[in-house]
């Protein structure tokens, strides 16, 4: 199975960053193996980002404008990036929000893979604007003091939306995890392996790259002055921009052994390739877990913090040794157990072979791909063409799926006020559906002249919100959980309906709830002209789009004025299997009404009734 997926970057592209560098050769990979993808990414170059604009310009006429040919990722530059915090800076939606807002609405996507969808920045936006399955990947195993404590609950509705969230490291999952719970899939970076030259260096050369915060630098440099003086050995410091770094002071014992190297003397790849040591030594401020595993696919033995990320990359020291965070000592002593027992060497060298195919990105590729289908095979199917034909030769009718009786605790209106307010209002059927009854429905159908009735139920779970059951004829108590609930409405050979989801002003189940039921979930209502904000009512609608579930609508009605503010035109239907069926092509046809007069009736009525 083949996807159209955007990978979305909060980093501009320009900048060396670990979460770019994933997203780089993960796009490629998933090119290799058939997938059509697209790096969205902010960009501090105005000519890429004019560039990147003029192709979400062609989406209107051309909908694969923002892909390249078969095989090749394409990057799409939305916006240019604001300072935002020390290390780097991140974009801020002012810029991009409209772009990806545009993009999103055009191009056709099966996947919008977002990478550290924190506000603010291109991927939060993303995820906002996502027509799109949405997957999230979490790198940095660090606390965001902002999204974690400031702004938590907007970010938890912002995660809501994730159909799939993965996480680069075990303790980046545990981090995530402790303040937005979900299910996190761990799915380990790759690193790009190189053949090491036969004859290894000679004395044994010690690498250390200059990808971490400037602490771990002065760190190996004062556990260099440590080691013995007749240990012969040599080190490299590999700097990407070796004249913009800040100045290295060496003694003249380390001027004699350590060179200062940069792209003009060779890819980082290559000095690891050619090293018998690999140093990472940050204290956790900006650690680098992917050079680590760089090291490893070079073949390198690394000596590293005892960071939780390096540790898990290291497999607890299976892979090569550790110390504490900012301890020279210890640093030095492993470096001269390293030069001094070539055995200790060889062993970590096996080891190391042995866990190479594991490091590769297509290993990655492979395991997203896996999530990708998992996630694509919860979408719903086209319906029953034979039941479809049959239904094209039916006359049109007008149908509400939402309303309520005084049968229900929170409603007044009677059953033939109901009925006659129907006949009235042009409706051709209705579903009864009062809260945790049935007998209301019961006696209108009973009483019906001329108008469908089905009998329904919106049933409130334990503490997953409310579905209805359509086609029901018993009642089903409320206080199970969901998914009992649904296998009661199938034992009756109902229909189940979830209404008004994501309306924070009712009961609803999350979105992790209904994912969980998805297969399971008949038809969705989309529109309820209840709700407060036309928000709650657009992601219903996202949500029934991207799993392909059927749509419906209701006007919820609990007084008689309301009924009919919303209705489905669809063909007429006899029995659950023709009216999913007829649904599935039916349109909504809505009436503007004040939800502040119906909620205001509601209330005057259900007080006299008391």
């Amino acid at each position: 199975m083949s996807f159209s997926i955007a990978q979305v970057t909060p980093w501009p592209w320009e900048q060396h960053h670990e979460v770019n560098r994933f997203v780089e050769r993960l796009s490629d990979a998933l090119c290799v193996r058939g997938h059509r993808v697209v790096v969205v990414a902010p960009s501090d170059s105005r000519d890429l980002v004019r560039e990147g604009r003029s192709k979400i310009a062609k989406l209107a006429s051309d909908p694969d404008a923002i892909f390249d040919e078969p095989g090749c990722t394409s990057v799409v530059a939305v916006g240019q990036s604001l300072p935002f915090r020390r290390g780097g800076s991140v974009s801020l939606p002012l810029d991009v929000s409209r772009t990806l807002e545009e993009l999103l609405d055009r191009a056709e996507l099966d996947f919008v893979h977002v990478h550290e969808p924190f506000a603010p920045s291109a991927s939060s936006a993303a995820l906002r604007h996502s027509h799109a399955l949405n997957v999230g990947t979490f790198h940095a195993s660090t606390e965001r003091f902002v999204s974690t404590q400031v702004t938590r609950r907007m970010v938890e509705r912002l995660f809501g939306r994730l159909d799939g969230r993965t996480a680069s490291y075990a303790a980046t999952r545990d981090l995530v995890e402790r303040y937005f719970p979900g299910d996190y899939r761990v799915i380990h970076p790759g690193a790009d392996l190189l053949p090491r030259p036969e004859a290894q260096s000679d004395p044994p050369e010690i690498v250390f790259s200059a990808e971490e915060e400037r602490g771990a630098m002065r760190l190996f440099l004062r556990a260099l002055r440590r080691l013995p003086t007749d240990l012969d050995w040599r080190a490299t410091i590999w700097l990407r921009d070796p004249a913009s770094a800040p100045a290295v002071s060496l003694s003249r014992r380390l001027r004699e052994r350590v060179r200062l190297a940069g792209p003009a003397d060779g890819s980082e790849a290559q000095h690891l390739a050619r090293a018998t040591i690999a140093v990472a030594a940050s204290a956790g401020a900006a650690p680098a877990p992917q050079l680590v595993l760089r090291g490893l696919a070079g073949g390198a033995v690394p000596v590293v913090s005892r960071l939780p990320q390096y540790e898990e990359i290291m497999r607890e020291g299976e892979l090569g040794l550790l110390f504490e965070p900012r301890d020279a000592v210890t640093l030095a002593g492993q470096l001269e157990r390293l030069l001094t027992d070539e055995a200790l060497v060889a062993e970590f060298t096996k080891r190391i072979a042995a866990a190479h195919p594991q490091l590769e990105w297509s290993r990655v590729a492979e395991e997203f791909e896996a999530l990708f289908e998992e996630i694509a095979a919860r979408r719903h199917g086209n319906g029953r063409p034979d039941v479809q034909r049959r239904l094209a030769s039916r006359d049109f009718i007008h149908v509400d799926l939402h309303m309520h009786t005084d049968h229900s605790p929170d409603c007044a209106t009677s059953v033939p006020t109901l009925l006659e307010t129907a006949e009235r209002v042009g409706l051709g059927a209705i579903a009864v559906t009062d809260h945790n009854e049935i007998s209301g429905a019961l006696e209108a159908r009973e009483q019906a002249n001329g108008i469908k009735v089905i009998v329904a139920e919106e049933v409130k779970t334990a503490n997953q919100g409310e579905v209805i059951g359509l086609f029901i004829e018993e009642k089903i108590p409320r206080g199970m959980t969901l998914q009992e609930t649904i296998a009661e409405i199938r034992r009756q050979g109902g229909l189940v309906y979830v209404p008004h989801p994501f309306d924070r002003m009712h009961s609803v189940p999350d979105y992790e709830h209904l994912l969980d039921v998805v297969e399971e979930i008949d038809a969705i209502e989309v529109f309820n002209p209840r709700v407060a904000f036309a928000a709650f009512n657009d992601e219903a609608a996202r949500f029934a789009a991207k799993y392909r579930i059927v749509a419906g609508a209701g006007s919820d009605s609990h007084v008689a004025q309301g009924l009919g503010s919303v209705k489905i035109k669809m063909r007429d239907f006899d029995g659950p299997e023709e009216f999913l069926e007829s649904l599935r092509d039916a349109d909504i046809v809505r009436k503007r009404q004040s939800l502040l007069y119906v909620q205001a009736l509601k209330f005057i009525q259900t007080r006299g009734k008391k």
